[in-house]
């Protein structure tokens, strides 16, 4: 494997922060929040995992509005072999209701609910601070003023920074052990050296092109780590206030200086 690749994995893992490596397996949790993303797998998995075990959390909650990435789900949808039918219904409606008709089209709501499973739609929020003051204001008006353990379900790329968030906005509570938030970011994104010396997907059980650009990842990757460092410019404490204090390893950071090198930048 080249160096490039092995540092596009590392940082890919460390963004991913797969504290649950398997949803289907993962123990009963107050609540869940999947956050959209134009990487369909996740909620197709989530969904038949609490298809196959209904007791898997007591609220779902299915969260994102309008924002700048939102007509990549459209995207998303229209090329997807099962969900391509919904296209033409989900156009210019917010990421979580694109996932709210997934669910209720192509799952069994009925079974998911059958254990006492509430479906909440927080359609407001556009980034992951957001997604997390709007969830913690949805649960507080629906009754749930804190849960005790939450799974945050949200795109690999900024995975650890969603729940960095959601951290922060329970600050309190997270401090003294009363709430413990944990990633499940479904999958963890893997390249493999291609033909020509090209990076290529090395992802069981989904097809290239469910996933990302390979350049738009990158991209991605390269642009997560400065929102991480909790400096002056990034989104912790010492920066814009966004998130907690997130550690990033030397290792780290050393493998974003060589990517950032090689791919001239981040978005």
């Amino acid at each position: 494997m080249s160096s490039e690749t092995s540092d596009v994995n590392l940082l890919a893992t460390f963004l991913a922060h797969p504290q649950i490596s398997s949803i289907s397996a993962a123990e009963p949790v107050d609540c869940i929040v999947i956050c959209a993303s134009a990487v369909l797998h996740q909620a197709t998995v989530l969904f038949r995992a609490l298809e196959s075990r209904p007791d898997l959390t007591r609220t779902l909650v299915l969260c994102g509005g309008i924002g700048h990435s939102t007509s990549l789900i459209y995207d998303a949808v229209s090329k997807h072999p099962v969900y391509h039918e919904l296209a033409s219904d989900i156009e210019r409606k917010p990421e979580a209701r694109v996932l709210e008709a997934i669910l209720k089209r192509h799952f069994n709501v009925n079974k998911i609910t059958s254990q006492g499973c509430r479906i909440l739609v927080e359609d407001q929020s556009t980034n992951c601070g957001a997604n997390a003051s709007r969830t913690k204001e949805l649960l507080v008006k629906e009754g749930l003023m804190v849960p005790k353990t939450m799974v945050v379900v949200q795109d690999p790329t900024m995975a650890l920074r969603t729940v960095a968030a959601f951290e922060k906005v329970y600050e309190n509570e997270v401090s003294v052990g009363r709430l413990v938030v944990k990633s499940a970011p479904i999958f963890v994104p893997s390249m493999k050296d291609g033909n020509g010396g090209k990076a290529a997907w090395d992802v069981d059980d989904i097809e290239a092109n469910e996933l990302w650009d390979v350049g738009r990842f990158y991209d991605l990757i390269v642009g997560e780590i400065p929102r991480l460092r909790d400096d002056i410019n990034g989104y912790g404490p010492k920066g814009r206030g966004f998130i907690v204090h997130v550690d990033v390893p030397a290792a780290i950071e050393e493998a974003w200086s060589r990517l950032r090198e090689k791919t001239g930048g981040s978005r």
